[in-house]
């Protein structure tokens, strides 16, 4: 394994904040998010309008099927031929489709096909997208920096997710679904011309013979077989695994089922979720101020079992105003720790594997996690709230206990 860029930077780089490709990156990456802001809203009110529930319900879930089958290929896709050209080519291709279907919706009322066409392009383009928007910041931060440089992915992720939804209400109240797409498609294309102006850093000779091994397939096989080998990389992919397993579920379909059950209401789910939202901005802040936290292997693992008994307890909590605290809890440790193993990730493979090694990571979240959310309600339907919530919060606690377990991964810091 090479490690020409586990060096520490030299003293006179510049940190993350500081560093205007960085911030040109980082405006990208902003203006990308709430751009899929924006179109998930659009996609999800134009195919209420247009069909029935369970038809709208299929629609949404269209982009999963693609980007799970393909995740794998488009981590060796990001390798081979390099992240930011990757993520130039999809945000262009992610604009344009969805400009197009903006013009079809503004021009005539074409039902429920192209809205459904669009998320299975959206899905495909986003299997090579995720993947190489993960192995982009180690190409344009110092290696020192790369933990600063998850705590201002976080913010902008944060800010995404406060500020996307308002603008496509906004859209939509102003000229329906046609212009909530239109300025989704605009804010995606704000990205295109930022990365072009974005200097990337090389790869050292060693590390680019990692990017391309032959063919596509056996590229796969090796990233497969260096993760698996890797004294850090290999739990720390189990970790994760298990944390948004028992993750994800409690905080999607479990709290709005908690919500109804305890007679919050919108409201007070929406309060809920915002607590999560402040305990996740803090720790991105947090990361994006101090730059490193010693000791990232612990961190990461105490984060992870502070968290588990957070979800746990907030099947319980007796009032809104509790439930906020303690959902404020699981943003903070679940921010704290998502961070420091994107981190880890960043700073332990070889770049020209981070491709591959990202893809890998994300095919648990945004492939295989969801299908817990159906199984969760229909357990929650039979049990009720707190054996669920608890059963998740102990499979997420074994992801810090693995975490602490591995004395590879316990050990691992992040460079100076």
């Amino acid at each position: 394994m090479s490690t020409a860029l586990h060096r520490p930077a030299p003293a006179a780089a510049r940190p993350a904040h500081r560093d205007p490709h960085v911030l040109r990156w980082l405006g990208a990456y902003t203006a990308s998010m709430v751009g899929d802001s924006v179109y998930y809203l659009a996609l999800s009110w134009a195919a209420v309008q247009a069909g029935t529930p369970t038809q709208a319900g299929l629609v949404m879930t269209a982009s999963a099927v693609p980007r799970a089958l393909l995740m794998l290929g488009g981590g060796v896709i990001a390798d081979r031929f390099g992240p930011r050209r990757i993520v130039i080519g999809s945000d262009a291709v992610r604009c344009a489709a969805v400009l197009a279907v903006a013009a079809l919706l503004f021009l005539t009322s074409p039902g429920l096909w192209p809205l459904a066409l669009l998320a299975l392009v959206f899905g495909a383009v986003d299997a090579v997208f995720v993947p190489a928007v993960g192995a982009l910041p180690a190409r344009v931060a110092s290696h020192d920096q790369l933990a600063r440089v998850q705590g201002m992915r976080g913010l902008a992720i944060r800010f995404a997710s406060v500020v996307g939804a308002p603008l496509g209400g906004l859209g939509v109240a102003v000229g329906g679904a046609a212009a909530a797409f239109g300025l989704a498609g605009l804010l995606i294309a704000v990205s295109v011309p930022l990365l072009v102006s974005v200097r990337m850093r090389e790869l050292p000779a060693d590390d680019r013979a990692g990017a391309s091994g032959g063919t596509a397939r056996r590229d796969l096989v090796v990233g497969l077989r260096y993760i698996r080998r890797h004294r850090v990389l290999a739990p720390l992919m189990l970790a994760i695994a298990l944390g948004d397993l028992g993750f994800v579920a409690p905080l999607n379909v479990g709290l709005t089922l908690l919500a109804d059950e305890r007679g919050w209401g919108a409201s007070g789910m929406g309060w809920v979720l915002a607590g999560f939202g402040v305990g996740a901005g803090a720790a991105s802040l947090l990361l994006t101020v101090r730059g490193r936290l010693p000791h990232a292997g612990q961190v990461a693992g105490w984060s992870i079992l502070a968290g588990s008994l957070a979800i746990g307890a907030l099947a319980y909590a007796p009032t809104v105003a509790a439930a906020v605290g303690t959902a404020l809890l699981v943003g903070l440790f679940a921010g704290l720790s998502g961070a420091m193993c994107g981190a880890l990730l960043q700073t332990r493979a070889d770049p020209a594997y981070l491709g591959r090694v990202t893809a890998v990571a994300s095919l648990v979240s945004l492939g295989l996690t969801p299908l817990s959310m159906p199984l969760s309600a229909a357990a929650i339907g039979a049990w009720g709230t707190g054996p669920v919530f608890v059963v998740s919060a102990a499979v997420c606690g074994l992801g810090g206990v693995v975490t602490l377990g591995v004395p590879a991964l316990r050990r691992a810091q992040l460079p100076r």
